[in-house]
């Protein structure tokens, strides 16, 4: 590595550096204008018929901590009345990694009536998990559920796929897991930026499901 010589290609250098970081910052931007007033705490969301929760990994075949939580504020909007359905979005790719029925087993101890509860199994990423919820199950409006550092790029990317959305951000101790999450938010949100301008398909899409119409339809 040779260091640059002279005024004038420091100077040059410290411009490129500095582009370099305004253009690595563009998607994180994009993301926190596209979510500006969509962001809300629990008690000021819209009564929407329909939640969304991200999986967020399983421990020992249940839901993480940040899952927990998140599941967490999902049965507490269920049990004020400003959601009627919660669907449950995650990973399921091999038989013995199962998040949307960890969570749906989650949601049910802790009140949720499981005929309101409704499985995505190839939620495998948020992109996806929007796109499958327009699509697949057929939802225009949502509150999203998630941590406060994955919330937005959430909101963003659902509004892309169709999906009319406020968002939840759970809060968390500013911990090690915590700063991880911000700054893989940092990395994901060129992914994303990508994901909202060229729009490809899921992982796995599927044939369109009624799930959600015949939860809104079940006795409460």
């Amino acid at each position: 590595m040779r260091w640059p010589r002279g005024r004038r290609e420091w100077r040059l250098t410290v411009q490129a550096v500095m582009l370099a970081c305004v253009l690595a910052l563009l998607p994180a931007t994009w993301m926190h204008a596209a979510a500006a007033d969509r962001v809300r705490d629990p008690g000021d969301v819209p009564r929407t018929q329909v939640a969304m929760v991200f999986g967020a990994g399983l421990w020992g075949g249940e839901p993480s901590p940040y899952l927990a939580h998140r599941l967490d504020a999902a049965a507490e909007l269920y049990r004020a009345g400003r959601v009627q359905v919660v669907l449950v979005t995650g990973d399921n790719s091999r038989e013995e990694y199962d998040e949307p029925d960890a969570m749906r087993r989650y949601l049910t101890a802790r009140g949720v009536p499981d005929r309101r509860v409704v499985s995505d199994y190839a939620g495998f990423d948020t992109w996806d998990s929007c796109v499958r919820a327009r699509k697949i199950f057929g939802v225009d409006r949502a509150v999203l559920i998630s941590q406060g550092f994955h919330i937005r790029r959430a909101v963003a990317l659902c509004r892309d796929a169709g999906v009319e959305s406020y968002g939840v951000g759970v809060d968390e101790p500013h911990d090690a897991t915590w700063y991880y999450g911000g700054v893989r938010e940092l990395i994901a949100s060129g992914k994303a930026a990508a994901d909202a301008l060229f729009e490809p398909d899921p992982h796995f899409l599927g044939p369109r499901e009624d799930g959600i119409t015949r939860a809104l339809a079940s006795e409460r």
